[in-house]
């Protein structure tokens, strides 16, 4: 049996907390796109793990798997291997052998093209991710099976670097090092395949899963990112480059439609929204400058820059290594119907509940006005998207309680008007709640079905 965890909005919704959660009844868990540009954060134990690349699971002992529909740089993932190794942890880790290759031209390249195309960035983290799934859909890329057939890896090297180092002197007019030199690269990738193959590190991947599932496993599938940050069904271009959707999941995997579609689908949704970087954001409480098109602090509403103030402490939406603020905004329905309707959620997991806890009053938006009509799901362009203006729904608020004797005591200890306001949305999205986040911990999670069950 499959189980497959999808973020619902614009990615941070919790899905590695979810993944911890569940994961203990799964044999091994799957991250089926992306690469180390996705942060998952995991507290077991009172200790904190954050992982960019390494699958949530490993931190429960499970086998992790990153799929072909992922993009790896082998030094994040020998570094994440190696610090958990540190900590006390066993990490077993496999790497399909069709999963593409990061390199250090691809990250390179990633912040250049960022800086020159400010105006239209989509707000990359500068790792690579973007030219390197370019490369892979250019037919120019370098997959992991490659850094285990030297000879293959010579030709490959041979024929995209050159294209590389004269990208950057010609068209960017950039001086170049050892990052986009042969000899260099090909010792350095050798280095790679050694350690993979020393390890034991590299699979077939569909056919390793399949091989799991037929003999009785459980297998959870990871997503990164979210649905509004999907290359096709996001708010493009401020999107990533691959499919966080279920859709993903198969491709990115190995394992047929009828395999992922037959098993349990989760949609993971924040109790309200946040955001990195500029693009629209109908439901946004407040602005932060440099961020919110057409943001001016001057002319502010007082009101609502403090309560976004408020749903930012409170959920620490900050940058990790910058500091910077994220932007804030109510729950959008719109946004999540889409989601589901794109992913085919058998099953809910709300969470961050407790950050809007001590609010008088809590709002979502539950449709769009796009020029006098009504829309209940998101347009198809992000330019229409930013026309469109949230009709929202209040709902009383709910006080701040001991949520850890919430998590402890079950889902009837959740404060009456927060249990109202979980069921408008799933009855509204027509999909169970099946667990809702109440704090950060394993154990503060309310957990109303397990989907492996």
């Amino acid at each position: 049996m499959t189980v497959t965890i999808v973020g619902s909005q614009l990615g941070d919704e919790g899905k590695g907390g979810v993944v911890d959660v569940y994961g203990d009844a799964a044999d091994v868990v799957v991250r089926y796109q992306g690469g180390d540009n996705a942060g998952h954060t995991v507290v077991s134990d009172g200790e904190k793990y954050k992982l960019s690349l390494v699958p949530s699971g490993a931190v429960r002992g499970k086998v992790g798997v990153l799929g072909n529909g992922c993009v790896v740089n082998p030094e994040t993932l020998f570094e994440e291997i190696d610090g958990l190794r540190e900590r006390g942890l066993e990490p077993d880790v496999r790497v399909a052998e069709r999963a593409h290759v990061i390199l250090p031209y691809h990250r390179a390249l990633d912040g250049i093209e960022e800086d020159e195309k400010e105006d239209l960035a989509a707000g990359t983290t500068k790792r690579g991710i973007g030219p390197t799934y370019e490369d892979k859909a250019g037919r120019r890329g370098v997959r992991i099976g490659d850094l285990l057939d030297p000879d293959t890896l010579r030709e490959r090297l041979e024929y995209v670097v050159p294209q590389k180092k004269a990208l950057a002197e010609e068209v960017f007019g950039k001086t170049t090092d050892e990052r986009f030199d042969v000899d260099h690269l090909y010792e350095l990738c050798l280095e790679y395949g050694e350690r993979l193959a020393d390890e034991e590190m590299t699979v077939d991947c569909g056919t390793y899963l399949q091989e799991r599932i037929d003999a009785g496993d459980q297998v959870m599938l990871e997503g990164a990112q979210g649905t509004s940050l999907d290359i096709d069904h996001g708010v493009y271009p401020y999107v990533t480059s691959s499919n966080p959707t279920a859709g993903g999941a198969t491709v990115g995997s190995g394992l047929g439609p009828g395999v992922v579609g037959n098993g349990e689908i989760v949609g993971i949704v924040k109790g309200y929204l946040s955001r990195v970087g500029t693009g629209p954001l109908p439901t946004e409480l407040g602005g932060v400058e440099g961020q919110t098109p057409g943001y001016d602090p001057e002319t502010a509403d007082e009101a609502e820059e403090e309560l976004a103030t408020y749903i930012r402490d409170e959920g620490g939406e900050y940058g990790t290594v910058t500091g910077r603020p994220r932007r804030v905004g109510w729950l959008d329905l719109p946004m999540l119907r889409h989601a589901a309707r794109a992913s085919s959620f058998t099953g809910l997991a709300i969470n961050h509940v407790d950050v809007l806890a001590g609010l008088e009053e809590v709002k979502i938006g539950v449709s769009y006005d796009f020029d006098g009509e009504e829309l209940l799901t998101m347009p198809p362009t992000t330019e229409q998207w930013a026309r469109c203006e949230a009709t929202f729904e209040t709902f009383e608020g709910w006080p701040e309680v001991d949520w850890a004797e919430v998590a402890e005591d079950g889902y009837d200890a959740i404060p009456e008007n927060a249990k109202t306001y979980l069921e408008f949305v799933s009855d509204e999205l027509d999909v169970p709640i099946y667990a809702v986040g109440v704090g950060p911990g394993r154990e503060e999670t309310v957990v109303l079905e397990d989907p492996f069950a």
